[in-house]
């Protein structure tokens, strides 16, 4: 993941194994999988919890390791197809939280300049993301303000 605020290199990640097909060792019906995932989702987990979920602890006690190539759907479709899908996209939604534990923490703390830095930059990254979800995920007016984060995070 490439460091957007910094003149450093990005950090390597892992990545999907090369294949375009679900393993034998895992053949657990599609119909099954998309109601654990509506499940889970109904318990709050959110998307990247879920895949977590579906490949640690599986359905029925057999792992998924990627919800796409069991079902053809990926997990947040089959989420807006059920109707379970969150009111604000996950990434978002995690921004808006750290944003608002760090306000909380410069309250308190304002002499803390390194974390006011990094609440700068959390709350650029919110603003870019709502531009790019306006319209579409999020509604046509939304503009973040630190008020209207901590009412989305309380619904």
């Amino acid at each position: 993941m490439a460091r957007m605020h910094t003149r450093r290199r990005g950090s390597s990640g892992s990545d999907n194994p090369a294949t375009d097909e679900n393993p034998e060792w895992s053949d657990v019906d599609a119909e099954d999988i998309e109601s654990r995932v509506v499940e889970l989702a109904e318990q709050g987990h959110d998307p990247s919890v879920i895949g977590i979920k579906l490949r640690d602890e599986g359905v029925k006690g057999v792992p998924i390791p990627d919800v796409k190539l069991a079902t053809g759907k990926k997990l947040t479709e089959i989420l807006e197809d059920h109707d379970a899908d969150a009111d604000v996209p996950e990434d978002i939604r995690s921004l808006m939280a750290r944003a608002i534990r760090l306000r909380e923490h410069m309250a308190d703390n304002g002499q803390d300049h390194q974390n006011k830095r990094a609440l700068q930059n959390t709350e650029a990254k919110i603003r870019r993301l709502a531009d790019y979800y306006r319209g579409d995920e999020l509604d046509e007016e939304f503009r973040y303000t630190y008020e209207n984060a901590v009412e989305l995070l309380e619904e």
